[in-house]
């Protein structure tokens, strides 16, 4: 059971991380590249980067919720593994719930941000928010990729 267990925080991880890249590195990019306007590659991304988002968060308990079940021990959820999983946890719910909830209230303010003159107040802001949160989807994937190395360093270290 502890091996399955083990699997399920790696596969948990594994999926975050891997949606975290191909939304960051494929589907984004080529939205703005492919799409005949900016306002629908930002509605395709901002679609993306909320399911991405609540499927983190999901991953990120379930991760935390089978190392619990394996080790039958709170302690585990202070190893430096777990407390990556909290950080990228606590990064993605700002990020969904304060940066890009304020930035999709901008866009309807805006009505376009493809039609909102350069030097609108409004897209200042939104085009701050838009900076925060690439920074923050960063701070994820840098968190999420030490986490994998402390997970697997885990093991090395029992063997």
């Amino acid at each position: 059971m502890s091996t399955f267990l083990r699997a399920i925080e790696f596969l948990g991880l594994s999926l975050w991380l891997g949606s975290d890249v191909f939304l960051s590195f494929v589907v984004a990019p080529g939205a703005f590249r492919i799409l005949g306007s900016r306002d629908q590659a930002g509605a395709l991304v901002g679609y993306s980067l909320n399911v991405m988002h609540v499927g983190g968060i999901v991953c990120g308990c379930i991760v935390l919720l089978a190392r619990l079940l394996r080790t039958k021990t709170f302690a585990s959820l202070a190893a430096p593994a777990a407390l990556g999983v909290v950080l990228m946890i606590a990064l993605t719910a700002i990020s969904q719930y304060k940066v890009s909830a304020k930035m999709a209230a901008l866009r309807l303010q805006m009505g376009s941000i493809q039609a909102t003159a350069a030097d609108s107040p409004l897209l200042a802001e939104f085009t701050r928010l838009h900076v925060l949160s690439v920074s923050l989807e960063s701070g994820v994937l840098l968190a999420g990729i030490a986490a994998m190395y402390l997970m697997a360093r885990e093991i090395a270290a029992k063997t």
